[in-house]
């Protein structure tokens, strides 16, 4: 009897429910930031998470995040960037089940097993709507102007406001006692989509966009500083068709255990 009571706590060893609030900031990488997420502008990003670990390495997460991504040409080093001359925001609220692997045996509550560092994986659901500033300093939502011809050109779809994305990260997490915990994470969302931004491909005419969508969705769709003499905008490259969108996270949180007491058998 002691020796089934001993296997059934090895197996249980570390098994938890935990509930958890998460505070940081977001990036994006794509066509006004292709590499460096330190020149996206940082908004604020919130989100909470349920976390059952199922031993003392391995644990899922169902996670719920909201949050904000930003990018100006204006911030960037490359001249053609600062010429093309765009800009946008997109509010992301993200929906994710994410598997955690530990690389050491850690329970929330036991002083002996109090910090682990952590890879994440798995799959997120998104919904975002890009947006852009006319020049009175008033933002709009860029899908419907359909700025690169999309819902106005034949054959050219408006593309979708949802999609699926595929997270991934590291971080660690510590002990704060016996019932809450603290974790730093970097996290990364590979996405199939390239509108994060509303830039993927060449411009468009420019009358036939005013006289489709108006002369916001124009000004909004071609900010142009300077083009050579007699050579006007349509068809030139407005962005890079053949790299999909990113966005990622940089995320602190806090964890409270709403299950058993670290004084269960699984943690003798």
């Amino acid at each position: 009897m002691a020796l089934g009571l001993d296997s059934y706590a090895q197996a249980h060893r570390g098994a938890s429910q935990e509930i958890g609030y998460q505070v940081g900031t977001s990036y994006y990488i794509g066509d006004l930031n292709p590499d460096n997420p330190l020149k996206s502008r940082p908004h604020i990003t919130q989100g909470g998470f349920y976390r059952s670990n199922f031993n003392s390495r391995v644990g899922v997460r169902f996670q719920v995040l909201n949050g904000t991504v930003e990018a100006w040409d204006e911030d960037s080093n490359n001249s053609w960037a600062l010429n093309r001359n765009l800009h946008f925001r997109n509010n992301i609220t993200e929906f994710s089940i994410q598997g955690e692997i530990n690389y050491i045996d850690y329970v929330l509550g036991n002083p002996e097993q109090r910090f682990t560092a952590f890879l994440t994986c798995g799959v997120a659901y998104f919904n975002h709507d890009p947006e852009a500033q006319d020049s009175n300093g008033n933002w709009h939502p860029l899908q419907p102007m359909g700025t690169e011809g999309q819902g106005w050109v034949d054959g050219i779809d408006l593309y979708s406001l949802s999609g699926f994305a595929l997270p991934y990260g590291m971080g660690f997490k510590v002990n704060l006692g016996t019932s809450l915990s603290f974790q730093m994470e970097w996290g990364m969302r590979r996405t199939w989509t390239d509108y994060l931004d509303d830039v993927s491909t060449t411009y468009v005419n420019q009358l036939q966009l005013m006289q489709e969508r108006g002369e916001l969705s124009a000004e909004l769709a071609d900010r142009i500083i300077e083009l050579p003499d007699g050579v006007n905008s349509e068809g030139l490259q407005r962005g890079d068709p053949g790299r999909n969108d990113k966005y990622g996270y940089v995320l602190a949180s806090l964890s409270l255990r709403v299950s058993k007491k670290p004084t269960t058998c699984w943690e003798q």
